[in-house]
């Protein structure tokens, strides 16, 4: 009995560490590999401790969304190659003293959403390379922490907590790579001059973002010789009344990028103080990003103080005029999402230092006022603004020589004519996807643009019937015309003197058919985009000229399946070819286009959706996944049974060859057999015999039988048959059937026929089926046993039937001819 428990007690043993080794295999394969031994995620996978299959190579883990209330030294295996861990909302409440010690060299923490209610004094100690530190959303009300090792640090998120200062502690100010302090969404409510003591000491590059904080007061002067690279303030005023004072209180802020402004209309906009961005005039900054919630109907002046900015980003809101400001150094404007009555071409006209122009996402009728005398614009994006322009584009820009980059995209509708791009030989690009153009298809409106390296029309409603519309743009490398439509055969010879064009989109252009010689001046083409016309071969893929092409999409065409000539003479250059959500005939009349996709899965893009439509038309069957296999089985099967086939008719041939007589007979009895009962014979007997015997059966046979009393009516071939008819059915319809009798005249010569070998077998035939002896044998001279055999059945008839034999002499000779009449005659009666 105690043995049976000690048995039992072991077998529990076993089944609990069983199910605790195969719980631990399976919290390991839980994480994903991201990078074979450098890079795994365990995120979401309600775990509690690091799995013990993670490599101690581990360099990045991303541990987010599990649980672990408790971090201490032990909740982490030694992983001293660890530089990224991420521990986002893993419910971790308390961290202990060298809870990091294991994970010692970490460069990122993220402990972003865990409320953490105690950080041990030390709990940070053992971090010296620590560069990045997340403590977003857990629950600070102070900033300072035990940070005195993390000399390195350059990153500190702070942001949505509950911080009330932007003191740092002063043992921050040896930190001289920390680079950006990100206090958003906190409560700071006011900033002291004693506040911003280390931030003075910090150095020159540091990113300071307080945007979302309920500020409502600045000490005048708290930024004073303060250098930051960034400082982030938007939506970071409880008042419109607090953003004005605010932003005078900042003066002597030195500031590489000010980004200013809501995120959402906070407040009610004051319309009498359009004065309230008369701070930034006391703010050394070199960019201005401004966010624009409100809608004002006066004019406010938001440039005025931004005269020495080189660039200024205007987003949103609603600029009634842009005033005319006389900008030192400006190079970029960006107006976005501003809602312009018009396009501003006469207030920023002269900008003599401005390169980058960029007005977009505009609604409001714009109309198309010159850009004069800005020398150094150099890219434009006018894009859209539902621009509707009769004199683009050389009138727009007739001030611009420099400009290398033109965007007109998503606008209403473009009107060009010959004249359109004079003066404007430098552009390098030009976009206008989306938007109506007019004349293109059909003039040479671009031939001036010699340095053009990029030109999109995709989408313009262009019908193109002109061969030499690219006709000058010698130097294009890509060309996107997408959505468009040709006439006739203009694809042929439209793109002959693009000789250096590398990128070629032609996709959802209604093409049902490419020449091969279309593309033959392309040799440095190295992408080709056909995807959603109506193609259903690419031979002209094959052209010689086409050696450098890298990259070729037909899919969402009308591809049943490709030559395997046309397969082998691919571009060897070829890495990428889509050849997707095509219909592919997946048949055994298929399999080297089959085998060739199966084998080529590598250069194949989204060799997953290659379905087979021979299936059904909604068939989800990959082609990949095609059996060839079974194909060449059937094809084996196939060949074998071809060779069995051409074998048979072979034979058969050979057969009816030699039996086409029997063949005929029998067809003759399928159409109706009679027996002699049955029918009126036309004849008593009918003589099968040699014609090397003729002379005996008609100075003996015919003479005797005919002549007698009574007289036998005799069936002979050369006498009775038809004239006109053929011998086999003479043999059968007037001898064979049309005879009571059949008389065989056995002689050497009967052996050596083959017409009275054939005579004789249907003979018998006729008279096996009748079951009676009506065949009468003469026996003309000897013939040798052996030789009887030749003909089928005459040595077996010999043996059971009775024969007569002629014979000379006078007594035998009268016996023959009484037995032969009686034999013939008693049929008769």
């Amino acid at each position: 009995m105690t043995q049976k428990i000690s048995i039992s007690r072991k077998m529990i043993f076993f089944t609990i560490s069983a199910f605790v080794i195969c719980f631990s295999i399976g919290a390991g394969e839980s994480c994903t590999k991201i990078k074979e031994n450098l890079h795994y995620s365990c995120m979401g996978r309600n775990l509690n401790s690091i799995p013990p299959s993670i490599p101690s190579s581990v360099q990045t883990l991303d541990f987010s969304y599990n649980v672990i209330k408790h971090l201490q030294k032990s909740a982490f295996p030694i992983l001293s190659f660890l530089r990224v861990l991420d521990l986002s909302r893993c419910h971790i409440k308390h961290i202990e003293n060298d809870a990091f010690y294991n994970v010692k060299n970490l460069t990122t923490l993220i402990l972003t959403g865990n409320p953490v209610t105690y950080f041990g004094p030390g709990c940070l100690n053992s971090l010296h390379n620590l560069q990045r530190l997340d403590l977003v959303d857990v629950g600070l009300v102070s900033l300072p922490l035990q940070m005195n090792n993390l000399t390195r640090l350059q990153e500190l998120r702070v942001g949505t907590n509950n911080i009330q200062s932007v003191s740092l502690p002063p043992f921050m100010s040896s930190f001289k790579d920390f680079s950006l302090l990100d206090l958003h969404a906190n409560n700071i409510s006011t900033i002291k001059t004693d506040h911003t003591v280390v931030l003075r000491k910090i150095g020159r590059n540091m990113t300071l973002i307080l945007s979302r904080n309920p500020l409502l007061y600045i000490e005048p002067g708290a930024f004073k010789d303060v250098h930051l690279r960034q400082l982030d303030i938007r939506s970071a005023f409880v008042s419109f009344a607090a953003q004005k004072v605010g932003l005078k209180a900042l003066y002597g802020l030195n500031v590489e990028r000010l980004m200013f402004g809501k995120y959402r209309d906070d407040f009610r906009f004051q319309f009498s103080d359009t004065d309230f961005l008369d701070g930034f005039c006391s703010i050394n900054f070199t960019e201005v990003y401004y966010y624009i919630m409100e809608s004002p109907t006066k004019f406010i002046s938001s440039f005025r103080c931004m005269i020495n900015a080189t660039k200024i980003v205007v987003m949103g809101g609603l600029i009634d005029e842009t005033e005319h400001v006389l900008f030192h150094e400006l190079k970029e404007l960006y107006l976005i999402s501003s809602h312009l009555g018009s396009l501003p071409g006469k207030q920023l006209s002269h900008l003599h230092t401005l390169e980058k122009l960029i007005i977009t996402h505009n609604n409001g009728p714009i109309c198309d006022e010159a850009f004069i005398d800005m020398p150094m614009l150099k890219y434009m994006d006018l894009s859209s603004n539902q621009i509707k322009l009769k004199r683009c584009c050389a009138t727009l820009l007739s001030g611009t020589p420099q400009i290398r980059y033109l965007n007109l995209s998503l606008n209403a509708e473009i009107d060009l004519d010959v004249v359109s791009f004079v003066g404007l030989d430098s552009l390098e690009i030009l976009d206008f996807h989306h938007t109506k153009i007019l004349r293109i298809g059909y003039l040479s409106v671009l031939s001036n643009l010699k340095y053009l390296r990029y030109l999109d029309v995709s989408y313009s409603s262009i019908i193109f019937t002109n061969i030499y519309c690219f006709y000058g743009l010698s130097s294009l490398n890509v060309l996107k015309m997408a959505g468009n439509n040709f006439r006739g055969d203009v694809v042929r010879y439209l793109f002959n003197n693009l000789t250096v064009l590398e990128h070629l989109d032609l996709s959802y252009c209604h093409v049902v058919e490419v020449h091969s010689s279309s593309f033959k001046n392309l040799q440095r083409l190295r992408l080709l985009n056909l995807r959603g016309n109506s193609l259903i071969a690419i031979d002209f893929l094959t052209h010689s000229n086409l050696k450098q092409l890298t990259s070729f999409y037909v899919d969402k065409n009308s591809i049943t399946s490709i030559p395997l000539d046309v397969l082998q003479k691919l571009p060897t250059n070829l890495s990428e070819f889509d050849l997707s959500s095509n219909p592919i005939d997946c048949s055994c009349s298929q399999t080297d286009f089959i085998f060739w996709i199966i084998q080529n899965q590598n250069i194949l893009k989204q060799p997953e959706n290659i379905f087979c439509q021979s299936f059904s038309l909604s068939s989800d069957f990959r082609a990949a996944d095609f059996d060839i296999d079974s194909c060449v089985h059937k094809k084996r099967l196939t060949i074998v049974l071809s060779i069995c086939f051409v074998i048979l008719v072979v034979v058969l041939s050979v057969l009816v060859y030699r039996f086409q007589f029997y063949l005929q007979y029998c067809c003759i009895l399928l159409r109706g057999y009679r027996s002699p009962a049955q029918q009126e014979c036309s004849y008593d007997a009918f003589v099968i015999f040699s014609s090397y015997d003729e002379v005996w059966v008609m100075n003996e046979l015919m003479e005797n039988l005919e002549n007698g009393v009574p007289p036998i009516n005799l069936c002979l071939h050369m006498r009775d048959f038809q004239a006109g008819k053929s011998i086999a059915s003479n043999i059968i319809d007037e001898g064979i059937m049309g005879s009571r009798k059949v008389i065989v005249v056995v002689s050497q010569h009967f052996i050596d026929s083959a017409w009275c070998r054939f005579e004789f077998e249907l003979a018998q035939s006729r008279f096996m089926m009748e079951r009676n002896a009506n065949i009468i044998i003469i026996i003309l001279e000897d013939v040798e046993e052996r030789k009887t055999k030749k003909v089928f059945g005459l040595h077996k008839h010999l043996k059971k039937n009775t024969y007569l034999k002629w014979s000379r002499d006078p007594l035998s000779n009268m016996r023959f001819w009484i037995r032969l009449r009686r034999a013939i005659i008693d049929t008769k009666q």
